[in-house]
């Protein structure tokens, strides 16, 4: 893509585009060429004013650059906890219980900021969320025991609540719908490959700083991210002096979903039967999905760590990397590229997902059938996917299975927020927030049975795996009764 052309996305005026260059350059790079699959054909390079302005694509830049974020801060506990739980004594099911502190706050605290967002707007509500979980991200390196560690998870994980809503509330504001799904497609594949990376870049922080110097080093991600954005970002396109008449034609039927509406139809969104299906495929594929970021480490550690040279490719990298590591170190970092893989697959089920499914509904498919098929497929093959992965003795292969089971996790992603979009309306940060409050309460449930069961057992990994695959199975059943485009308002009204 051309300068000029890049140039342009930013704004119409000579001054707005320097000064959004300046703010947004940090942002800028390869997520840009995310955003290029929005762009409309025939419309590159052309200067005539009726043409519309872009300013909306970096709307879409902001949402993937704070996914990548948030997943860096969110994921990186579950490689510190082996060091943590040695310096403080942990036991499997105190490391549970930390894992589910910040799910529990995560998940309460979903519908207040999701509301909020909703009432006031998403702009200052991503800047308290930002800079709240960024301070206890750097907290987290300050804890001296359990009772400090839970106390300062459960208020990172109170932090991060409502990111995601309020997301999808800026979204519903400043793209047209036939853009949506796509858009929360990019999203989510960029929180997959933030959280795929995590894994690497603690065991590379941890290389040089202690744990406790790592999460200040993640903190700072955050505060940069939370200043450009409030410097950039309106709630109204209206209100954006990069935004221009014909980019603002192309969203007139979103001004209703800007904010100011607090009056949620909360009898309906609390009665609509598929309010409950849509909350509970989320909570059953979210206590399947957390096993990725938090205990998954563990389990390489304990089950995986002497197998992992046994593969040929493995055993093949391993000799490269002791050329400029020490062997303890080379090994964390193999476990550590293992334990991604889930999230990195992940990634590209969220990208596919969103690319198919925005195809077929534009040449005519049924949107309802899309989504459910997406939805129904996409959990029980991370079910099947999952146990067969336990079953696989070869270490490289066992993790390309979980990680085809990430692949088919996260085909549901898009499909699942833009139906808030679509069934939320102007109240799309509350749905979504429901959705992913009952979401993380099946992320909270994950980890504290996970660490039951392995107290119980003996640390019995196949039971793990097979509860966990048959909780993640009933969220495909879910799928079958979900109605994924009739709004709220609608039928509280009809």
């Amino acid at each position: 893509m051309p300068l000029a052309h890049a140039v342009r996305l930013i704004g119409t005026g000579p001054r707005s585009r320097e000064s959004s260059k300046l703010r947004l350059a940090p942002f800028a790079g390869p997520l840009l060429a995310c955003a290029r699959m929005f762009t409309p054909a025939g419309s590159a390079g052309s200067n005539l004013p009726d043409r519309p302005t872009r300013a909306r694509y970096w709307v879409i830049v902001f949402a993937v650059s704070l996914a990548v974020i948030q997943y860096i801060d969110r994921v990186c506990i579950s490689q510190a906890m082996p060091a943590i739980a040695k310096e403080m004594g942990l036991s499997d099911a105190q490391k549970g219980a930390i894992f589910s502190a910040f799910t529990l706050a995560y998940a309460l605290f979903e519908i207040p900021t999701g509301w909020l967002g909703d009432k006031i707007g998403a702009r200052r509500v991503l800047l308290r969320v930002v800079l709240w979980w960024s301070f206890f991200t750097a907290a987290t390196g300050w804890a001296w025991n359990y009772g400090a560690m839970i106390v300062t998870r459960f208020l990172f994980g109170a932090g991060e609540a409502g990111c995601f809503p309020n997301l999808t509330k800026a979204l519903s504001a400043w793209l047209p719908a036939v853009d949506r799904t796509r858009a929360q497609a990019l999203m989510w594949m960029g929180a997959r490959w933030g959280g795929a990376s995590a894994p690497l870049l603690v065991v590379m922080v941890m290389a040089f700083v202690s744990w406790r110097t790592a999460f200040l080093i993640f903190a700072l991600l955050g505060v940069g991210w939370a200043v450009a954005f409030y410097l950039w970002f309106r709630d109204n396109p209206r209100d954006h002096k990069s935004v221009n008449a014909a980019e603002l034609a192309l969203l007139k039927g979103n001004e209703e979903n800007v904010s100011g509406h607090g009056d949620v139809p909360w009898r309906e969104l609390a009665t609509r039967p598929t309010m409950w299906f849509l909350w509970g495929q989320y909570f059953f594929l979210s206590y399947g999905w957390y096993f990725f970021v938090t205990w998954l480490p563990t389990y390489l550690k304990d089950v995986r760590g002497l197998e992992i040279k046994s593969n040929v490719v493995m055993h093949w990298l391993a000799g490269v990397l002791e050329g400029s590591f020490s062997p303890e170190l080379t090994l964390k970092i193999l476990a550590a590229a293992l334990a991604g893989t889930p999230l990195l697959f992940g990634g590209f089920g969220s990208l596919l997902a969103g690319a198919v499914s925005s195809r077929l509904i534009a040449r005519g498919a049924s949107v309802v059938r899309v989504r459910r098929s997406f939805g129904f497929f996409g959990v029980a093959g991370a079910a099947a996917l999952l146990m067969a992965s336990f079953h696989i003795r070869d270490p490289l292969l066992a993790m390309l299975a979980m990680g085809l089971a990430g692949f088919f996790n996260d085909l549901t992603l898009p499909g699942s927020w833009a139906t808030c979009m679509d069934v939320g309306g102007k109240f799309a940060g509350t749905v979504s927030g429901s959705m992913n409050m009952m979401g993380n309460f099946g992320g909270m449930a994950g980890p504290l049975v996970v660490g039951l069961v392995l107290t119980l057992t003996s640390r019995d990994w196949q039971m793990v795996f097979l509860v966990t695959s048959v909780i993640y199975s009933l969220g495909a059943v879910c799928w079958l009764f979900i109605d994924p485009v009739t709004p709220l308002e609608r039928t509280a009204k009809g």
